[in-house]
């Protein structure tokens, strides 16, 4: 028998009862009464109880994955291991008799300036691109040093002017100069020296991991999300690093599907001779003091301490900017209104014009 069918006779039951005993005597009544009450409370109870509605308890939120992104060119990385990986600094040569060079393209930051008689060269930086031909590897200079500071990177070079060698051997750097690592670069037998001098990161990691430089640790510049302007004001610029000599002048055009720039030297595509065009996201004139100073022999020397003006080009746009760098260690930072500018995920390109023979144009 079934619950439904039991409910309506069991209230029969008792209806029954009732109509039996309603002579009874009134003596006994309250206990009738009472009995009856019993009877009814149990039918009651035998009813089967009201389903409240099930509680909705809201699904918990799936947890963010996180993301992690390179201190050198604000990019997104796999890990965080990625993020710490040790950061090499190369100098590379820019004469016409190096031209085209390797590596250049996969820098995440490459610092160009003066390096002797109105001859510009690169301080490449690379953390998580790691090309297997870089060259060809030239000297190094003192306001070099001051850039690559702040990165906590090793230093491959071959030798230096006085200066930049007294200051990179003193124990405060990452020296993986050629000169004391000779197995670690080679000469190539397609150029001649000085212009020759080659390596790779397949040398160069195993010599860092030799010298125990297998992390980096370091605050780079601040970087965003980059989006083409909807307003571009600077789609052709033209960078020139002084007025006697058209070899080392450079121009960019903007690129706005890749929202980045087509490098040019000299007045053609600049190319790396494995990877082709150069195409930098950020292109940054970082306007110094350049003067000429006797140490070896006379040498360039250039302010890249202090403060200064900039312009900085991203997507599409040009910005005069303030430039800061306090100290060797401290990094390059950029202000406008004396709030920091963000750059653009991706490769920039930083060159340093001097006041007064350069010049920074754009439309």
């Amino acid at each position: 028998m079934n619950e439904q069918t039991q409910k309506p006779r069991l209230l029969k039951r008792v209806g029954n009862w009732i109509r039996q005993h309603h002579t009874a005597s009134f003596a006994i009544g309250g206990a009738t009464l009472i009995l009856v009450a019993s009877l009814v409370t149990l039918a009651l109870l035998y009813q089967k109880p009201v389903e409240l509605p099930a509680q909705v308890i809201p699904p918990k939120p799936k947890p963010q994955p996180v993301v992690y992104y390179s201190p050198l060119t604000g990019e997104v990385v796999a890990s965080q291991a990625a993020t710490l990986q040790p950061v090499t600094a190369i100098m590379i040569e820019n004469s016409p008799d190096a031209r085209p060079q390797s590596g250049l393209k996969q820098a995440g930051v490459v610092f160009e300036a003066i390096a002797e008689g109105g001859i510009t060269r690169f301080l490449t930086l690379h953390q998580q691109d790691k090309p297997q031909l870089i060259g060809p590897v030239r000297s190094l200079r003192m306001y070099y040093v001051d850039w690559l500071a702040p990165f906590n990177a090793s230093v491959a070079h071959v030798g230096g002017s006085y200066k930049a060698l007294a200051e990179i051997r003193s124990g405060k750097y990452r020296d993986i100069d050629q000169f004391f690592n000779g197995s670690y670069y080679w000469r190539a037998s397609d150029r001649y020296a000085p212009h020759n001098v080659y390596t790779s990161f397949a040398k160069l990691d195993a010599l860092n991991k030799a010298k125990g430089y297998t992390q980096s640790k370091f605050t780079g510049f601040t970087r965003t999300d980059g989006k083409p302007s909807s307003k571009p004001n600077a789609t052709k610029l033209t960078i020139n690093f002084n007025s006697y000599s058209s070899l080392y002048n450079t121009s960019y055009t903007y690129d706005k599907a890749h929202n980045r720039y087509n490098r040019y030297l000299a007045g053609a595509p600049h190319v790396d001779r494995e990877k082709g065009q150069i195409t930098p996201t950020v292109v940054i004139a970082l306007k110094v003091t350049e003067s000429t100073v006797l140490e070896d022999g006379y040498r360039e020397s250039i302010n890249a301490l202090g403060n200064g003006q900039a312009v900085i080009f991203q997507n599409g746009t040009a910005q005069t900017v303030n430039w800061h760098k306090a100290s060797k260690s401290t990094q390059l930072t950029f202000t406008s209104g004396g709030k920091e500018v963000p750059l653009v995920r991706g490769q920039t390109w930083i060159a340093a014009v001097p006041n007064g023979r350069g010049s920074v144009s754009w439309q």
